[in-house]
């Protein structure tokens, strides 16, 4: 748990666990135990470079509703926003077009919320 917590955020695991039920129980203790507990944990990555290739599997296999999680977890995980353009970007040529543009949507809609100078659309 304290891998999940530092990398996704006491805020983000606590909504979790009181969204959890008896049906989905089971799959939050695996991912705790597995995803963090375990790949996660490992010494052989860096978080960031787990958060680089997080980025690119997701955005590889178009699942929107993790791509932004990741992204703020990735700047938690010290990426900044161009390394995260870069990811996605790079994914783009090895994942597809389509996937690339879903992420970067995303991306730069999270990236504003956090108030990122980057992020911003002209006139915001």
């Amino acid at each position: 748990m304290e891998v999940r917590r530092g990398v996704l955020g006491d805020e983000h695991v606590d909504r979790a666990q009181a969204s959890t039920t008896p049906f989905s129980e089971p799959f939050q203790d695996f991912i705790t135990r597995t995803a963090w507990g375990d790949v996660w944990a490992r010494p052989g990555l860096d978080r960031r470079t787990r958060s680089m290739i997080t980025l690119a599997a997701l955005t590889a296999i178009r699942a929107e509703g993790e791509i932004g999680m990741h992204v703020r977890a990735a700047i938690g995980n010290g990426l900044t926003p161009d390394e995260i353009a870069e990811v996605i970007l790079h994914t783009a040529i090895y994942a597809g077009v389509p996937a690339a543009n879903a992420a970067f949507r995303i991306a730069q809609d999270v990236l504003a919320e956090m108030g990122v100078p980057e992020a911003r659309r002209a006139g915001d």
